[in-house]
C-alpha cells in the first residue's frame, strides 16, 4: 500500500478493456478492488482514448442491447472507481523518450505511468513492457495474475 492511502493501480488499457468485455477473470478482479476502493485506479488519459476507442469497435459488432450495456459497464466502471487522472504527456517527451520501450504506441502509456508513480503498472503486453523496461524506469510492471500472486504473499 501506499503511505498516503490504498494501493495505486495503473492500468494499461488491455487490463481495463478486458474487465469491460470478458465475462469474468482477473481484469474484472483487479477492477473490483478499485471499485471497492481498496486499491486506487490509476487512469492515463492516453490510455482512456485507447479503451473507448476499443470498446466502440467492439460494440459495433454487437446487437445493439449488447452494445449498450457494454457502454454503460464502461460509464458504471468510472463512477465506482472514481480514477486518478494523468495527462498525456506532451509531444516533446514521447519523442524524446522513443527509446525506453520497443513499441512506439506504448511510449505515452510508459511517460504517464512514470509521471503518476503507482505502485504497480499491470499489463498483459509483457513482450513490450519487459522487465528491463520495469529496471530501467523504475516502475513495478506486472500482469494481473502476477499481481495477484503477490498479493496473496502479501505483496513483498
Amino acid at each position: 500500500m501506499s503511505e498516503a492511502g490504498p494501493l495505486r493501480l495503473f492500468l494499461d488499457s488491455n487490463v481495463l478493456t478486458g474487465d469491460i468485455v470478458a465475462p469474468w477473470g482477473l481484469d474484472k478482479a483487479v477492477l473490483s478492488l478499485c471499485a471497492a476502493r481498496i486499491c486506487r485506479l490509476v487512469l492515463a488519459e492516453i490510455v482512456r482514448q485507447e479503451v473507448e476507442e476499443n470498446l466502440l469497435h467492439h460494440a459495433t459488432a454487437l446487437p445493439s442491447q449488447d452494445a449498450e450495456r457494454v457502454l454503460e459497464d464502461y460509464a458504471t466502471l468510472l463512477t465506482l472507481t472514481r480514477p486518478e487522472c494523468v495527462p498525456l504527456p506532451d509531444a516533446e517527451a514521447v519523442m524524446q523518450a522513443r527509446s525506453l520501450i520497443r513499441h512506439a504506441a506504448d511510449v505515452p502509456v510508459l511517460l504517464s505511468a512514470m509521471q503518476s508513480h503507482p505502485d504497480r503498472l499491470l499489463t498483459h503486453n509483457t513482450a513490450h513492457f519487459t522487465p528491463a523496461v520495469a529496471a530501467h524506469t523504475g516502475l513495478q510492471i506486472v500482469t494481473p495474475r502476477a499481481f495477484f500472486q503477490a498479493l496473496a504473499r502479501g505483496l513483498q
